[in-house]
């Protein structure tokens, strides 16, 4: 069988009807109001991305990710879709669903595959992998109840985080634990209110930056630290509250960050990891210059810099504008497209 030559952009045909499939959002779908606020918006970002692709001069079709998804899909046959779904029937852990049927449909779509999305539902998962690839995490601990041996090798203070819900969600004040007692009484809410799993892990550092990874003829990786407003108590991070109840620019704001070598480490956790096109990732710094990875997310959320997006508000710090990203991701999928067609004998 022959090699397949490299594609070059001009070889790659431009598409002419995108779609774009979003969470089908209802509030009974979900146990907290507090994880509803983190997708109740879905459809309306949708909407926004399919003005910005509209301005390419593309037919664009927006598909909710609910049951009559590929029906739909089979119907008005999109030459590419761009999934922006986070949950299905309010949990994430089935959003991998989404890449599996357009898999089995044959339609390019952008950002992770199934398994890509299904690891990313897993946060202890993903520290495992990390830390078996090098890439370094915070020392950590899954618990599946409250009352569960407590590894004698985590030190206080620590913070607790849902296994398999994104989106900051259960992440106030109430999230960092000095001792056991405050710990335990935060598992037990915790595992009785969402009926999963909780990861602990050392609390690290005063200092947080993010990497967004950008797929295109080459893997880009921009960094920005943020830049926290308020610097009351002992631990410097972002709430909830400072995520989705307040504007952006009350809790924090981003400048450009400058690490090779956490460059390297973001650009090799994004293959370790399984994501595809782009990516997010949160790092925490010590007071030694030390990276720890605290966070992982494949299909971020997307939007320009004015729709107040880590994702736009990164990239235009590196004066890459939002209409540039979606490009490259319209060419990465269609390239994607060529490469998975059987070679010619």
């Amino acid at each position: 069988m022959k090699k397949k030559p490299r594609i070059k952009d001009k070889d790659i045909k431009w598409p002419a009807r995108v779609g774009v499939v979003y969470s089908a959002v209802r509030r009974e779908d979900f146990p907290t109001e507090a994880q509803y606020i983190t997708e109740k918006d879905a459809e309306q970002d949708a909407y926004a991305i399919g003005e910005y692709l509209g301005a390419f001069g593309l037919d664009v079709r927006l598909y909710p990710g609910d049951e009559a998804f590929a029906q739909r899909v089979l119907q008005d046959q999109p030459d590419m879709l761009f999934n922006l779904v986070d949950s299905v029937k309010g949990k994430e852990s089935l959003a991998a669903a989404i890449p599996g049927v357009l898999e089995l449909l044959d339609i390019p779509y952008t950002g992770a595959n199934m398994l890509g999305m299904a690891l990313d539902t897993n946060k202890f998962f993903i520290k495992e992998l990390l830390q078996r690839n090098g890439v370094p995490v915070p020392i950590f601990q899954l618990f599946t109840s409250p009352d569960e041996y407590l590894d004698p090798t985590l030190r206080f203070p620590v913070i607790s985080k849902l296994n398999a819900i994104h989106g900051s969600v259960e992440i106030t004040r109430e999230a960092v634990s000095e001792n056991e007692k405050h710990l335990r009484k935060r598992l037990r809410k915790l595992t009785r209110t969402y009926q999963q799993p909780v990861l602990v892990e050392e609390f690290v550092g005063r200092r947080e930056v993010t990497a967004i990874v950008l797929e295109g003829n080459r893997k880009k990786v921009y960094l920005a630290e943020k830049i926290f407003k308020h610097t009351d108590g002992s631990y410097l991070f972002l709430t909830f509250e400072d995520q989705w109840l307040t504007e952006q620019d009350a809790a924090f704001y981003y400048q450009r960050y400058r690490d090779p070598v956490l460059r390297e480490l973001a650009a090799k956790a994004f293959d370790v990891v399984n994501m595809r096109d782009y990516g997010k990732f949160d790092i925490r710094v010590d007071e030694a210059g030390r990276n720890y990875f605290i966070d992982t997310n494949c299909n971020p959320a997307m939007g320009s810099k004015e729709m107040d997006v880590a994702l736009g508000v990164i990239l235009d710090l590196y004066g890459v504008s939002f209409y540039e990203s979606l490009k490259r991701l319209i060419m990465n999928t269609m390239r994607k497209k060529i490469q998975s067609a059987p070679a010619a004998e």
